[in-house]
């Protein structure tokens, strides 16, 4: 079982490396294999499962539904609402809608995917009514920068947010310059989607890089294992990389089991230098 943990505001304690599905279910004949994988996530300790009802248009929803058939206790489910449909009867149809294709009458978090033209305000009043109604135990959002959490966090409830989801890995950390710090004043997790960067040539560099490979060798560890430790390191960064085999899905979670030395961490930083100015959230 996964050893690190990160703790939301309200005091529950979450794998700091749980399940994304982007792109699961789009594929019927890698259905069983898929759920297969789920499964043995959640067997080993990465209890979050993270979707949204983008994710092919809730294929993603139903096939998660599907794995956790019989099993729902031990998840904590998390969905997130398009913008256009985060506001009055529409936000209330999407997380109905989610709820039924994932085969359950709660989700444990609810985001907004990103910012679009529905005011904050009343994504934050229609979310609060979610929880109020029983359809939701929490809110948070996706992909807000520093000048959209400020905003948000002017308006009456916005401090039950509970997280905010946005892209972080080892090549891309320009969350690193405020946004971060601004989480990690307020006492609020980031969890981070594609901690191993997407598929292609920025992955393949990362995971391919000397300095990775031999951080690799020195814990006895695959190359992604090291990027998903170091994407979780300072226990307030929950991953969730997606796995679509039993193997991957084992190996993700025996990342939150390696502890990089300080050195390695030094090593990583010089490799992979931080930002030194302000990088706008969508240019990241």
């Amino acid at each position: 079982m996964l050893k690190q943990t990160v703790t939301l505001p309200d005091g529950t304690l979450l794998p700091a490396i749980g399940q994304g599905t982007w792109n699961m279910g789009d594929d019927a004949s890698r259905r069983t294999e898929e759920i297969a994988a789920l499964q043995a996530g959640i067997d080993a300790g990465m209890t979050l499962i993270d979707t949204a009802e983008m994710y092919g248009e809730g294929r993603s929803e139903e096939l998660i539904g599907e794995a956790i058939r019989g099993r729902r206790d031990e998840v904590f489910l998390v969905s997130k609402v398009y913008p256009h449909h985060a506001g009055g009867k529409k936000l209330v149809q999407s997380c109905e809608q989610s709820l039924k294709r994932l085969g359950t009458d709660h989700l444990d978090l609810y985001l907004l995917h990103w910012r679009g033209r529905i005011p904050l305000q009343d994504t934050v009043e229609g979310m609060q009514r979610l929880i109020e109604d029983g359809k939701i135990r929490r809110w948070g959002v996706s992909n807000l920068d520093v000048d959209d959490m400020n905003e948000l966090m002017r308006i009456e409830g916005a401090e039950q947010c509970a997280v905010n989801q946005v892209l972080y890995h080892l090549g891309s950390r320009g969350i690193e310059y405020d946004l971060l710090p601004w989480q990690q004043e307020h006492r609020m997790p980031v969890m981070a989607y594609s901690p191993l960067a997407q598929a292609g040539s920025l992955r393949r560099e990362l995971i391919q890089h000397p300095i990775v490979q031999q951080i690799a060798d020195e814990q006895d560890a695959e190359p992604f294992q090291i990027m998903l430790s170091w994407c979780i390191r300072s226990g307030s960064v929950m991953a969730i990389p997606k796995a679509s085999t039993v193997e991957h899905a084992r190996s993700n979670a025996e990342s939150a089991n390696i502890k990089l030395s300080e050195q390695q961490l030094r090593q990583l930083d010089e490799a992979f230098p931080a930002p030194q100015h302000k990088v706008p959230l969508d240019m990241i």
